[in-house]
Formats: structure tokens, sequence, C-alpha cells
């Protein structure tokens, strides 16, 4: 019997800094709304998708900064949330900023959960590749701070859910192919990414004109690649005075993308996915028991970067 899923992204428009939980909550809500009504199982919101994206400054006041963190799932504001998921009968994937305590340590993290259609939480992933810098460089345009604001997560896990093997990654994890592989290699059928990216990249801006392309194309041979499905969803629009990219899309295991926003505005998407065409890819072309050679990929683990001699040549 066929595994179909019926999945929806819940795509952001801007969230400014005025702009209260209950607010974007409310916003939140309406686009379950509009999936469930069109028989979706399951919605996909961005990353840091309750709160203007904070990053961008450098901001010294402590009592400032933990303004946007969360420090209990649900908590008050999102709670409205959760109910309507239990309602409905209907999961969500929602990204936020946490404030977890560790060990007697306050820890803060890049977080997304995956919550189930009783509206239990059944999965949570904190961000691996955290981009940007740690200190104030006040030449940029708008900072990039997550390296300051966040600690890296402790890497990539899968959730049976759904009825398949799903995984979790946030932003920058879909430009590296590590992100897709290691869950691959648990099976993955269906990989969730949430995003905020400005369209200027202060260091290289020669990538501002490719940021749609980039998008696409590292999500697509992710999908390709390990033979899964992946859904990649915006917060976009000017925000702050920030542009930031929407191309949120569902890519399926070919690669192909089957659905995609077309705003920068919130705006729902709906797809219905096939979990087992994931095995058309999966048991041929990238059949990892058959044809990968883990023996000749030792350096992927053993070196951070590159290692180069003196004179720029290999070592």
């Amino acid at each position: 019997m066929p595994r179909y899923l019926n999945i929806a992204m819940g795509q952001l428009g801007p969230i400014q800094r005025t702009d209260s939980r209950s607010q974007v909550v409310a916003r939140l809500c309406d686009l379950m709304r509009q999936a469930h009504a069109l028989g979706a199982q399951l919605i996909v919101f961005p990353e840091l998708a309750l709160t203007t994206f904070f990053p961008r400054w450098y901001i010294a006041d402590e009592a400032e900064l933990k303004q946007y963190y969360e420090r209990e799932m649900p908590s008050a504001a999102t709670l409205p949330l959760f109910n309507l998921a239990r309602e409905l009968g209907m999961g969500f994937y929602l990204g936020y900023a946490e404030l977890a305590h560790e060990g007697g340590a306050e820890l803060r993290y890049n977080t997304s959960i995956l919550v189930d259609r009783a509206g239990a939480i059944v999965g949570k992933y904190r961000k691996v590749h955290l981009p940007g810098h740690r200190e104030h460089e006040p030449w940029r345009r708008f900072q990039h701070l997550e390296k300051r604001y966040f600690t890296p997560g402790p890497g990539f896990g899968v959730t049976q859910a759904f009825g398949g093997i799903v995984g979790m990654a946030l932003c920058n994890d879909r430009r590296w192919a590590e992100t897709y592989r290691v869950m691959g290699l648990q099976g993955a059928e269906l990989v969730l990414i949430g995003y905020n990216t400005p369209v200027h990249n202060a260091p290289a801006p020669q990538h501002d004109d490719l940021s749609l392309f980039h998008n696409a194309l590292s999500m697509q041979a992710g999908a390709y690649q390990n033979g899964c499905w992946v859904v990649g969803v915006a917060k976009a629009g000017l925000e702050e005075g920030v542009d930031s990219i929407g191309g949120s899309c569902i890519i399926a295991p070919s690669g192909e993308v089957v659905a995609r926003c077309h705003t920068k505005d919130d705006e729902m998407a709906i797809a219905r996915i096939d979990l087992d065409f994931c095995a058309v890819y999966k048991r041929t072309t990238f059949n990892f028991d058959l044809h990968r050679q883990p023996h000749a990929y030792g350096l992927i683990v053993e070196r951070k970067g590159e290692t180069l001699s003196a004179d720029g040549t290999p070592l």
C-alpha cells in the first residue's frame, strides 16, 4: 500500500521587531487552517519563525537579547498552535530560538521541533552549521551573528513519524552535503528545512544574484543524492530593511521541484508525496550498501578544512 503524505509549506512574510509572538502565532494558525482545508497532514514553517531575525543586530544588552528565545515549548504564546494541531489532527515543523539549561549551564540553540497530529513533540533538532560571525562587524550593512548567539547542535538524527523516516535541518545546513548524507545513512525519506536567507551576502556580494539558484541547487542535490523528499520553507521579504529570499519548495527524490511558493508573503502551498518513491533511488543509483566506498572518504572526518603546503599544493 503506497505511503502518501499531504504536506504543506507555511511560508512567512516579514516579521518586524514590533510584532508580538501572539500576532505571529495567529499567522501560523491561519496558514495551518488553509493547509488543513486542502487535506494537509503536516505543515512546515520557517527557521526562527516566532520573531524577527534578530542575529542581524549586535545586541549587547542580555535582557534585550533573551526576549527572542523560548524557555519552554509549548509556551503560553505558542500553545494556540499546539491546540489547533490537536483540533485539526495535523502535525507541524517549527523553528525557534531556544534557551536551554543543561548541566548547570545556560545554552542557546537555533532549534526546530517536529510535532505529530496529536500535538505532541516527537522530534527536536539543533542547528549544526552556524553561519556568519561572532564579533561586531560594523562595516556590514547588517550583521549575521549566529555564531555569537547560538551553540552548534550535536548532530543529525531521524524520527519515525507520519508514516516514514523524517529528518530535520535548518537554513545553512542545507548547503552542506554531509547534512543529507548523515540522515540518508539513517534511512531518511523526508527532510524538513526552515530558513531565513538574506539576498545580500556581505562577505561575497558576487553571490547576491545567485541566492535563489543556490537555495534550490543545494536542496535538489541533497534530495537526489540521498533518495529523499526535501521540503524547504522560507521566512521571506523585506524585514527590518533587509530583503530575504523566498523560494520555498517541495523536492522529490528525483531532484524535481513538485511545488513552490511564488510570493515573499505569508503563503501556503501543498503537495501529495509518495514516501515509497524514495526506493526508486535508494535501491538503484544510490543504493549505499551496494555502491558506497567509505574507505575512500576518510578525509571528510579527519580534516575540518583544506590542508595545503606553503606553495599552495595539496598535502
